[in-house]
């Protein structure tokens, strides 16, 4: 199906628009954000970066806190390092350092992030916006991710409608949560360290041991069988072979 353009409520990343759009559209130079996401990914802050580097301040609170639990430079929407027959290759990896490095400085000064304390307790993904007592929000589907704001080649479909009325009620709603300490915590400095992570230079060593961690990665989960199977296998300058 053909993309369409035309005016709309709905936002779904395919023919009636995109939330990209929608927050490039909304966010102005000192606008206040409140958000509500499932997902954070650097590459989403890249896509928006224009706009979101204007803001004077976020509220961003993950909906899903395993997400945080998770993170982890090897599950992010782009990997690093992969490993093919060929053996350790580095990908994407100075844009990933550099994406990384801003996203980390743009929370620092402008972002604070809490997440809910239970998982599978709060599915709403919102997008709000307000400047000099003007706001603009967005309520649906989409995390603030490249696929799920639509800013990839190949965007997930989406369903989000753009909010006409109770902006305020909406505002009031999420910052009843975003206070509610039993129900919420402060994760910004575990989401800075993750990030960390990804843009700090490894030694070569680091880049070794990693490898050789998805090598026996299988082998660790038995440990009855460990011994035995890494017992067949021999190290040859870096190499790995079976014995």
């Amino acid at each position: 199906m053909p993309r369409q353009n035309f005016s709309s409520g709905i936002k779904d990343n395919y023919s009636r628009g995109t939330v990209a759009d929608f927050l490039k559209n909304n966010i102005q130079d000192g606008s206040h954000l409140s958000v509500v996401s499932a997902f954070f990914t650097i590459y989403a802050y890249e896509g928006l970066k224009d706009s979101l580097d204007r803001i004077e301040h976020m509220d961003f609170l993950f909906g899903e806190p395993r997400f945080v639990r998770s993170l982890d430079p090897e599950k992010t929407e782009k990997k690093a390092f992969i490993i093919d027959p060929t053996g350790l290759k580095l990908t994407n990896t100075l844009q990933q350092k550099r994406i990384a490095k801003e996203c980390a400085d743009w929370i620092r000064k402008k972002v604070s992030i809490k997440s809910v304390r239970l998982s599978n307790f709060l599915h709403g993904k919102m997008y709000h916006t307000t400047k000099n007592g003007v706001e603009r929000a967005i309520l649906g589907s989409s995390n603030f991710t490249s696929h799920g704001l639509g800013l990839s080649a190949n965007n997930n479909i989406e369903l989000n409608l753009v909010v006409d009325s109770d902006r305020a009620d909406l505002k009031e709603w999420f910052d009843n949560l975003w206070n509610d300490t039993a129900l919420v915590k402060d994760v910004k400095k575990e989401v800075l360290q993750y990030l960390a992570q990804v843009y700090q230079n490894h030694p070569p060593e680091f880049i070794y041991y990693k490898t050789l961690f998805h090598i026996f990665d299988k082998y660790l989960g038995d440990a009855g069988k460990t011994d035995a199977d890494i017992g067949k296998t021999t190290l040859f300058a870096g190499a790995a072979t079976s014995g």
